[in-house]
């Protein structure tokens, strides 16, 4: 379900437009900064147990929120990246960071999950998303990992789980793209065998609403995709007032330049130069 927003509909002829151009760099700034300035986020912050779980999206909010710079790629489990489906080498990463009342906690991710309650946050990034707001997380542990450790307990308890995503990660149905196979079902893999989840109850943000919830326009996606560095870029069209397009082109010229995430080295690395193998397959 996508996060609900509110957009200043104006009279059409008086409409002003703009289309815009993200990297997939580009959009997790913008993310990142409209998960910060969620109301819901600010209180669990201050008041309450925030839960930024690994991933690249979530080392973007926790710099935006906290001013703490992680190398993105460190802020994972798993990974796409290096044409391949691969992680991160044990001693680089970084499982999460987890807050109670702006302190960073001391818990384990398995209780301080366990520990969440009314009003608290889980932020959390996916491998997909589509248009009805479902999106799909990629599972590289046979138990499900993070994802596996933290659907349960906020299923039941009703936390709050907000979900940016970037337009990059778009297919046509989460559902469809996630049934009837898994880790076990597969023969072949360009690198670690994975399952899909695909979960209905995190509030969504992409980039649509993003723009709406900082600038008040509304956002349609044109397309996808290019070449020279703008290989899974979005092309947005902005509609909204004269000043909210204003407000809207400022806020985007600030995450405009953003640097592509690097991975300095990763698991199948090490594995490839030991075994020259590029695959998994069933057996293996």
């Amino acid at each position: 379900m996508f996060y609900p927003c509110s957009i200043d509909l104006i009279d059409g002829s008086a409409a002003k437009h703009a289309v815009i151009v993200l990297t997939p760099a580009e959009s997790r700034r913008l993310l990142a900064k409209a998960v910060v300035g969620l109301p819901e986020v600010r209180w669990a912050f201050e008041n309450g147990k925030l839960a930024i779980p690994a991933g690249s999206t979530g080392a973007f909010v926790v710099e935006e929120l906290t001013g703490e710079k992680i190398e993105p790629y460190r802020f994972c489990v798993g990974m796409s990246a290096a044409g391949m489906l691969t992680q991160t080498l044990p001693d680089d990463r970084i499982y999460g960071r987890f807050y109670d009342k702006g302190r960073e906690s001391e818990l384990s991710y398995q209780d301080f999950i366990a520990s969440l309650g009314q009003g608290d946050v889980v932020i959390k990034g996916a491998n997909a998303v589509d248009s009805a707001g479902n999106v799909g997380v990629l599972l590289s542990s046979d138990v499900g990992g993070l994802v596996g450790l933290m659907f349960g307990i906020v299923s039941a308890r009703g936390i709050k789980v907000i979900c940016p995503v970037g337009l990059e990660k778009q297919v046509a149905s989460v559902p469809e793209a996630s049934a009837g196979w898994g880790q076990l079902s597969l023969d072949y893999s360009m690198g670690l065998r994975v399952g899909m989840s695909s979960l209905t109850d995190p509030k969504v943000l992409t980039e649509i609403q993003a723009l709406a919830t900082l600038a008040g326009v509304r956002a349609r996606h044109l397309g996808s995709g290019g070449i020279g560095g703008n290989e899974g870029a979005v092309i947005l069209l902005l509609e909204g007032s004269s000043e909210g397009l204003e407000r809207t082109l400022e806020l985007v010229q600030s995450v405009k330049g953003e640097p592509p995430i690097e991975v300095i080295r990763h698991h199948l690395q090490y594995l490839r130069l030991a075994t020259g193998q590029l695959t998994t397959k069933k057996g293996r």
